[in-house]
């Protein structure tokens, strides 16, 4: 679990503002989830199988022995919060949320024990419309970010009964090769054996690679639908890699999965991934309800982002300097004015003193665009001492509204 620092917080900002711009493009609306839920509605969800629920979750009793987790991810707690309001009763909804998640991660680069993801969430949209939407949307999200070189692969796991038959065939191929399946494997193989498929473990990738396909055991509406989702993906020239053994790492899905993936980061090269989870809805408690999202991890668009365009600084755009003692009550209510009249204005007064020289070392430093001098000459004129401090240009004495103007001009340019 990592600090954001000042010099950080930037480039988070300005990615968070461009996902709300793009979310709200959409008509996605904001949620804010709680960061701790009962264990069980993880479980419940996510698998018992998952490595998530198994050996990554935050878990503890409170003080009245109720079993709680920091939640390692936003479905499904987002899922709660919709049945829990009833909010399909207003109709069909599209949802957004942003915020830590927590799991118990094997320390390496590009992976955080305190995470951020923003998740988008859209229930009660039964065609692969919507699915296409999702995508789409984070495509454009990739462009607006100006990120180069994302890949998207997608898949379709069809329905419960297509994905029974499935597994069965897969309990089969694996329990001829029992000897060559990990620990982890062997427990899932007859639990849910389509997490196999999921493994990391390179010395099991070629045993992987041999096992039959889901899309030569599809149910003939998921098949349709994952054409038509291909289909409108080709009609907005999204290019896309069909793979077979795309399951994802929780249980929940169905249907369309999807994953955005990036040779920048070395092992962890997914950023962006999600998909249909229409019975979720149904094992929650809730009535049959279609629904499907996706959650990308803010840390590695961060990276990728300064590998783009290099990390920037939200610099103040003036410093305002007081260059005589008499200058100490006027100046904060001239800070006050400049504040009210430009809006977006990042403006620092020097405070705790100094000499008029070491002032001006404190307004270069902080990488502000001007100096604003307040002193006794600008006091007897009413004026404003305004300096360039990153081109060129001389001080000026100039009058407050003409300042505004400046400011004003600067701000917004």
């Amino acid at each position: 679990m990592h600090d954001v620092l000042p010099e950080q917080v930037s480039s988070w900002r300005r990615l968070e503002a461009t996902c709300r711009r793009v979310l709200d493009a959409y008509g996605y609306r904001e949620i804010r989830l709680p960061v701790v839920e009962h264990s069980e509605l993880f479980e419940r969800s996510i698998g018992d199988t998952s490595d998530i629920v198994a050996k990554e979750m935050y878990t503890f009793a409170d003080r009245n022995d109720e079993r709680l987790t920091l939640r390692p991810e936003g479905t499904a707690g987002c899922v709660r919060a919709v049945l829990e309001h009833g909010l399909l009763n207003e109709g069909p909804q599209r949802l957004w949320y942003l915020g830590p998640m927590f799991r118990y991660e094997k320390p390496q680069k590009g992976r955080f024990r305190q995470f951020h993801q923003i998740g988008a969430e859209a229930f009660g949209f039964p065609g692969p419309d919507v699915d296409a939407e999702l995508i789409l949307m984070s495509a454009r999200l990739w462009r607006e970010l100006g990120l180069d070189g994302l890949t998207l692969e997608i898949n379709n796991l069809g329905q419960a009964e297509a994905r029974q038959r499935y597994r069965a065939v897969l309990v089969e191929y694996f329990s001829g090769h029992m000897g060559q399946l990990d620990a982890d494997s062997r427990e899932r193989l007859h639990r849910n054996p389509l997490r196999i498929l999921d493994s990391k473990n390179p010395a099991m990738q070629s045993l992987i690679q041999g096992a039959p396909t889901l899309d030569q055991h599809l149910d003939a509406a998921s098949a349709r639908d994952f054409d038509q989702l291909r289909e409108i993906l080709d009609a907005n020239s999204v290019r896309y890699r069909v793979n077979p053994r795309l399951v994802r790492g929780l249980d929940y899905y169905n249907g369309t999965v999807f994953e955005w993936l990036t040779d920048q980061l070395g092992a962890q090269s997914a950023v962006c991934a999600g998909g249909r989870y229409d019975e979720l809805i149904i094992a929650s408690g809730g009535k049959p309800a279609p629904a499907v999202g996706f959650a990308m991890g803010l840390e590695r668009l961060i990276e990728l982002a300064a590998r783009s365009a290099g990390s920037a600084v939200d610099s103040p755009h003036a410093y305002l300097i007081a260059a005589a003692p008499q200058a100490q009550a006027r100046i904060m209510q001239l800070a006050e004015q400049l504040r009210d009249r430009v809006p977006g204005l990042r403006l620092v007064l020097n405070c705790g003193g100094g000499s008029f020289k070491s002032q001006f070392k404190k307004a270069d430093r902080s990488g502000a665009a001007f100096a604003l001098v307040l002193g006794e000459t600008e006091l007897q004129n009413g004026s404003i001492g305004f300096k360039p401090l990153r081109g060129p240009g001389e001080q000026q004495d100039l009058p407050l509204d003409q300042v505004v103007a400046e400011l004003a001009r600067h701000v917004a340019g």
